[in-house]
C-alpha cells in the first residue's frame, strides 16, 4: 500500500506542474497577442471578443450584482443623511412657522392700533431706558432725555403700541417715568365700546385694576381701554390696554405695553394740556396737611 501511494505521488507532482507550465505560457501568450498592432491581430481579437465575451454574461452576473448592491448601499447612506437634513429643516421651519404667527397676530394687532386717530398737536422725543428702580414698592424707570430736550412733568411715555407712563421728575440729561403699574399711578380712563369713564389704578402688579366703574354689566373682557384726557394731563385717545378679570372677578387691565422689554421709550409732546407744577397732586391721593409737613 505504501508503494502505491509513493507511485501515485511520483505521477501528480510532475503532472501538476506542467498543467501550471502551459496556463502560464497561455496567459502570457495572451498578454504578447494583445498588446501586438497588427490589422490580423486585431481582427483575430474582435473575433475572440465576439465569441467569448457574450457567452461569459452568466459569469459576470454575481460582479455586476455586487457593484449594484455597493451602489443601492451608498445611495441609502445618502437618503438617511438627506432625511436627516430634511427633520432638522422641518424642526427650524417649525420655529419660523411660530414666530411668523406670532409677528402676523403683532402685524393684525398694529394695523388695529393704527385706526385710532391721536390729537395732531402730538409730537414725541424718543428716549433711552437707562435703568429701572428694582424696587417692590415703586415702578419707574430711567430715560436718557431730560429738560435740555424739552421734557416737562407730566407727559405722557409709550412703548410704540401702548401707554407706559408719565414723567415724574426732569433733570438736565435725564428723566424719570412713573410706570402706569406703580401703586402712585391713578390714569382717567375710558373703556370702549361701553364709553364708561374709570380710574385705571395701579397696585405694584402687572395689571392695574380698574376702579370706579359704574355698570359692570356693560364691561366684558377684551374689551380695550383707553386714556380719556380728563385733568389735562394726558392725552385722549392713548391705548393702555385691554379688560381682563382675575381669580376673584375684579377687573383689571391687561397693559398693552411690553413692560419685559422697555428699551426705548416715546415722551408725547402735548403743549396743549396744563403743565404739571407739583407731581405729587397727580399720583395718589392727597395728604392731609399735618401728614404732609411730617
Amino acid at each position: 500500500m505504501a508503494k502505491d501511494r509513493s507511485n501515485a505521488n511520483d505521477f501528480t507532482g510532475p503532472l501538476r506542474r506542467l498543467l501550471i507550465s502551459i496556463l502560464i505560457l497561455c496567459l502570457l501568450g495572451t498578454f504578447l497577442l494583445w498588446r501586438i498592432d497588427s490589422p490580423r491581430v486585431e481582427r483575430f481579437r474582435a473575433q475572440v471578443t465576439d465569441t467569448f465575451v457574450p457567452n461569459l454574461t452568466w459569469a459576470m452576473a454575481p460582479v455586476t450584482a455586487t457593484i449594484n448592491l455597493f451602489q443601492d448601499f451608498q445611495s441609502y447612506q445618502r437618503l438617511a443623511q438627506q432625511n436627516r437634513e430634511l427633520r432638522s429643516e422641518l424642526r427650524r421651519m417649525q420655529a419660523w412657522k411660530e414666530a411668523a404667527l406670532q409677528l402676523e397676530q403683532e402685524n393684525a394687532r398694529l394695523l388695529d392700533l393704527n385706526n385710532v386717530r391721536l390729537d395732531p398737536r402730538l409730537t414725541y422725543i424718543t428716549g433711552v431706558v437707562l435703568a429701572d428702580s428694582g424696587s417692590p414698592f415703586r415702578q419707574s424707570v430711567l430715560i436718557n432725555v431730560g429738560s435740555r430736550d424739552g421734557l416737562v412733568d407730566g407727559w405722557a411715555t409709550m412703548d410704540g403700541i401702548g401707554l407706559v407712563g408719565r414723567i415724574s421728575g426732569v433733570a438736565d440729561k435725564t428723566a424719570r417715568v412713573i410706570l402706569l403699574t406703580d401703586a402712585s399711578s391713578r390714569i382717567p380712563a375710558i373703556i370702549q365700546p361701553s364709553g364708561q369713564r374709570v380710574i385705571v389704578s395701579g397696585d405694584n402688579s402687572a395689571a392695574p385694576f380698574i376702579d370706579f366703574l359704574e355698570d359692570s354689566d356693560l364691561v366684558k373682557p377684551g374689551h380695550r381701554v383707553i386714556s380719556s384726557g380728563d385733568g389735562g394731563v394726558f392725552p385722549a385717545g392713548l391705548l393702555i390696554g385691554q379688560v381682563a378679570a382675575d381669580p376673584t372677578g375684579k377687573l383689571r387691565v391687561i397693559m398693552a405695553a411690553d413692560y419685559q422689554r422697555l428699551e426705548f421709550l416715546r415722551v408725547l409732546r402735548h403743549h396743549g394740556t396744563t403743565t404739571v407744577s407739583d407731581s405729587a397732586q397727580i399720583i395718589g391721593p392727597q395728604l392731609p396737611v399735618a401728614e404732609a409737613t411730617q
